[in-house]
């Protein structure tokens, strides 16, 4: 959903095992923090999370360090770390700033891509569908990050990249199981799939339209409400 920030996140809930600790730390807080199981101004020591991870405080400590660097969290000292409560302003601003970026940047990508076919993006599509039809949240979240960040790859412009990454992250996702019984998550999924459509036909200004209208659905499920359109 790739740069100093990886697109494919961890979605264990157990003991971590040992290859990158810090990486596979880092992204197991991150899942927890976006999908809201670690919720806003809730405070957490590092301690008790390492013995949760089943790993030794040093990786969990530094992957906070790069969460607060990140904006996804406010380091408190000698106490820990909790997760900064977000206001309705604070996310209309992330997905403003996500709208004017990402939006464009599809008439870009239909035009490298040139009427190629895509089918990782079609088939990662498809799985972000799958995922909301059976509310499977954590893949939903994994593949959504995959495929936006890597279309935005497909540009060779990693600040770009960079900067999408950390918007996503400092955004919270509310009531999504909720939402995915009502079918809105099945309905993003599709708009996935809609978009990649636009792109292997060439139809840029199409592909820029599907993106910022999906961006404004994405918009009220990260809010754990719907959003109108249009």
């Amino acid at each position: 959903m790739t740069d100093p920030s990886p697109a494919s996140a961890s979605t264990s809930t157990g003991p971590l095992k040992a290859v990158s600790l810090r990486e596979l730390a880092l992204e197991e807080l991150r899942t927890r923090i976006v999908l809201g199981r670690i919720g806003p101004g809730e405070v957490r020591s590092v301690i008790s999370l390492a013995e949760e991870l089943g790993v030794s405080i040093t990786p969990v400590r530094e992957a906070v360090m790069d969460l607060a660097n990140r904006g996804m969290v406010e380091v408190i000292r000698n106490r820990g770390f909790r997760v900064p409560v977000l206001s309705e302003h604070d996310l209309d601003e992330i997905f403003r700033i996500r709208t004017l970026l990402e939006a464009p940047a599809m008439a870009d990508v239909v035009q490298v891509l040139d009427g190629a076919p895509v089918p990782r993006f079609r088939q990662r599509a498809e799985e972000i569908t799958a995922a909301a039809r059976e509310g499977d949240l954590a893949t939903f979240l994994d593949k959504d990050r995959q495929f936006h960040l890597g279309l935005l790859e497909l540009l060779g412009n990693g600040r770009l990249v960079t900067m999408v990454a950390q918007l996503r992250d400092q955004a919270r996702m509310q009531g999504l199981q909720k939402l995915a019984e009502q079918g809105e998550l099945t309905r993003s999924g599709e708009e996935h799939i809609a978009l990649v459509d636009a792109i292997e036909a060439g139809e840029g200004e199409r592909a820029v339209e599907l993106m910022r209208s999906h961006l404004a659905h994405s918009r009220g499920i990260w809010a754990g409400r719907t959003e109108s359109v249009g």
